[in-house]
């Protein structure tokens, strides 16, 4: 049974780490699962490149720039509307070819806009690094995060964020919210949310679990990342953070976990369908 896989590439062409995770994750998975897995990347923002129905899973990824001002283009309105296309398969009882799909920081953002789940606001400076990641209530019950901590840590990487979960938009898709932002007693700020499990076919989470140690480093270590977090941050967080990839378990831990166990779960239902 070969599972076919979109990769829904947010990226508009800038230079990333996310696109060779995710297809290293996909990689890894087929060889250690012996399931065949064929995907196809399709570029949505830069060549509005949208996949058909056709496929089992989608996996949409981060990008740059503001989950706002693409409201109303041409890539945007084509995206959504894939995506509801999805959710129109999921809620036929006549179809048991369900679509799952994961969306990563910019796309997360985006679904959650889509949802009208909370304010999307642009932060007072940017969050980059490796940071723990507390569970809600419900998080503690989430399948994807079995095995690891709580909190766990995963990269965050982002100017935007999702704020003041809507309580009745929650409800009436049935999402569930499962991780936020660290607590940070010392800044009267609203904490970010960043996992929520909107439907039992669609995922998303703020960070980004596929990032890994090696990818990360080497960010890192370009000339550009380097000034702009010392700039922001200061040269103690800067060699803090590239102390803490010289222990790349934390890191490798959500990286081996959350989308092969999104993977378990989509591939799972398709073969008992």
């Amino acid at each position: 049974m070969s599972i076919k896989i979109a990769i829904l590439d947010l990226y508009a062409g800038h230079p990333n780490q996310g696109m060779r995770c995710i297809q290293d994750i996909l990689q890894r998975y087929s060889l250690r699962n012996q399931i065949p897995l064929v995907y196809q990347v399709f570029d949505v923002r830069a060549n509005n490149e949208i996949p058909s129905t056709d496929f089992d899973i989608y996996i949409s990824s981060g990008g740059p720039g503001s989950p706002l001002e693409s409201e109303g283009s041409v890539w945007e309105n084509n995206y959504f509307n894939l995506i509801e296309k999805l959710e129109n398969i999921n809620r036929n009882p006549n179809r048991v070819d369900k679509k799952h799909v994961f969306f990563i920081c910019h796309s997360f953002q985006l679904i959650c806009r889509k949802y009208q789940l909370g304010k999307i606001s642009k932060r007072k400076s940017t969050s980059f690094g490796i940071f723990p990641i507390p569970r809600t209530a419900d998080g503690q019950f989430e399948e994807l995060f079995n095995g690891l901590g709580d909190p766990f840590f995963a990269v965050d990487s982002r100017d935007w964020q999702v704020i003041e979960p809507n309580e009745e938009k929650f409800e009436a898709i049935g999402a569930k919210l499962l991780a936020l932002e660290k607590d940070r007693p010392h800044v009267n700020l609203e904490r970010c949310l960043m996992a929520i499990r909107f439907t039992d076919y669609f995922f998303g989470t703020q960070f980004h679990p596929e990032a890994d140690p090696v990818g990360m480093k080497e960010h890192l270590l370009t000339e550009e990342k380097k000034n702009q977090i010392i700039e922001v941050h200061g040269a103690e967080k800067y060699w803090e953070m590239l102390q803490f990839l010289d222990d790349p378990e934390k890191l490798e831990r959500t990286q081996n976990q959350i989308i092969p166990a999104f993977l378990d779960q989509a591939i799972h239902a398709l073969q008992e369908a």
